[in-house]
């Protein structure tokens, strides 16, 4: 589930009838200060992160003078949650409060229904204090049950305007959430101020993925649950997900730095969830930290899993590069082998590559990343179903052992010198284009004919493709096992460039 900021939720509370503390978000810290001095005074400031417990680790705290928001600003904008650093400071009037309650909207599984679910007494540790909580059902259309409302305002013992007020957020949190279809709205707490009003003095919500592409004025970027905002790699994943439905592609990024107790970061490429848990948990068993959790199964293109391993191999400081999926993925290997041995040739990989690609043609698979390993700075092996994610963790484990402190650097691919040149043939395909060496064609076109399966051919002594150009378009693949069989053979002049929008300004390259 797509998760909001503490900002945009209350937002959404306000645009349903909410009362929401006076402030605004702040991505520096002279903005942070400016925001404290418009309110003119005492202030809380909140890291904008997507965790629980804050307060905890130093990202809440209060200040009475504009300027010593400065101070709390630049700490806090320094910080990192997890691995991935602070990008926003809530600043915010300081609230004087009466008493706190809890309020939460939810989807219940089991009952295929909302619920709200409501305690006196909110803050930090509600979740030990379940049973002072009150399920209020609700129905789809109508909301919640007047009579559960009822009770669980009456027993708050608050007087009669304040009691009407209650009754009226309870009401307003299931309109809140139904106008952007979230998954859960959580206000903990719900504050009632010593001047008589209720504020919803802080805010949770997720947003069902399937709504968010109903929902653009959200600014959701990536319709997936992440425990913190999408990084550069995870847009440019994304987008080649988006652009490209053969098979899935998720990727996450996991870690930025390996632990000191830690062998080193490790690129992980996995083929099936419950064979890429199983594999991850393999890797880092074996001492090793998990950069990244990606999976490409569902039978995806070879295309697609090379943009995959082009993704993978952006992050920097990797040990080594650990594929492992299923073991029994019901998709042809050999097209995962052909995008992994094209994306390895191009970057020149000089770290270790273990590869375990179960499955069906497994041992053409295998064959394929063994023959590209022989031009490879590096050792690439790949292994079949029966080897089990342990054994080959371990093998991992020595491979890197033996490269010595050797760490990955991210780099453009490498390209042939006839690419983008006026006389070579150009074809175009999906998100990418064919490079032919025109002046070599004449050796090369035995060749390139067998290995593209007819799809280009000889017209009057120049290389063209019998089929329309909308379908040539589609053929990406088979054009990408043409590249790399072309390579293995020795055969110069034949290219299959295909695009990643945005990788190279994340890796800071250019062409």
């Amino acid at each position: 589930m797509a998760r909001l900021h503490e900002y945009q939720g209350k937002a959404i509370l306000a645009a349903n009838g909410f009362k929401i503390p006076r402030g605004r978000a702040a991505t520096s810290v002279d903005d942070a200060v400016a925001a404290a001095k418009e309110l003119g005074s005492e202030v809380v400031v909140k890291i904008q992160a997507w965790t629980t417990g804050r307060a905890g680790i130093g990202g809440v705290t209060f200040a009475k003078k504009p300027e010593d928001v400065r101070e709390h600003a630049q700490r806090m904008l320094a910080m990192k949650v997890g691995q991935f650093p602070v990008e926003a400071v809530l600043v915010e009037e300081k609230l004087d409060i009466d008493r706190e309650f809890f309020l939460s909207f939810a989807i219940d599984d089991a009952a295929r229904a909302p619920i709200i679910i409501f305690a006196a007494g909110g803050g930090t540790g509600i979740e030990q204090r379940a049973a002072a909580t009150r399920r209020i059902p609700c129905e789809v259309t109508r909301g919640p049950l007047d009579s559960a409302v009822a009770e669980a305002v009456e027993s708050c013992g608050l007087a009669p305007k304040n009691a009407k007020q209650l009754n009226e957020a309870v009401r307003e949190l299931f309109v809140a959430a139904r106008s952007v279809e979230a998954r859960s709205l959580e206000i903990n707490p719900l504050v009632l101020t010593k001047t008589g009003g209720f504020v919803a003095a802080d805010c949770r919500i997720t947003i069902d993925d399937y709504a968010v592409g109903r929902h653009p004025e959200l600014g959701i970027e990536i319709a997936r649950e992440f425990d913190h905002p999408p990084t550069a790699l995870e847009r440019v994943a994304y987008a080649v997900e988006q652009n490209d439905h053969r098979g899935t592609f998720y990727f996450a990024q996991l870690a930025t730095a390996a632990s000191k107790e830690s062998k080193g970061l490790v690129g992980f490429h996995g083929a099936g969830g419950g064979g890429s848990m199983m594999s991850m948990d393999a890797i880092v068993t074996a001492g090793f930290t998990i950069a990244n959790f990606t999976d490409t199964s569902g039978n995806p293109s070879a295309a697609k899993v090379y943009r995959a391993a082009r993704i993978i191999l952006a992050q920097p400081d990797l040990v080594g590069y650990f594929g492992s999926g299923s073991g029994v993925a019901s998709q042809e290997q050999y097209w995962s082998a052909y995008g992994l041995a094209k994306a390895f040739w191009e970057l020149n990989l000089d770290i270790p590559a273990v590869i375990r690609l179960g499955g069906n043609t497994e041992d053409r698979a295998v064959e394929i990343l063994h023959r590209i390993s022989k031009l490879l700075s590096a050792p690439v092996e790949g292994y079949r179903k029966t080897d089990t994610p342990g054994f080959i963790a371990a093998r991992f484990a020595e491979l890197v052992t033996a490269a010595g402190e050797k760490k990955w650097k991210p780099r453009m691919p490498r390209l042939p010198k006839f690419v983008g040149d006026p006389s070579a043939t150009e074809l175009g395909v999906k998100n990418g284009r064919v490079w032919i060496d025109t002046a070599r064609w004449p050796d090369i076109r035995a060749a390139v004919e067998t290995h593209s399966a007819g799809l280009i051919v000889d017209r009057n002594g120049a290389p063209v493709s019998p089929l329309p150009n909308e379908e040539f378009a589609t053929k990406d693949s088979e054009l990408l096992a043409c590249d790399v069989e072309c390579r293995l053979a020795g055969i110069e002049g034949f290219y299959l460039e295909l695009d990643v929008p945005g990788l190279d300004q994340v890796i800071g390259g250019q062409r």
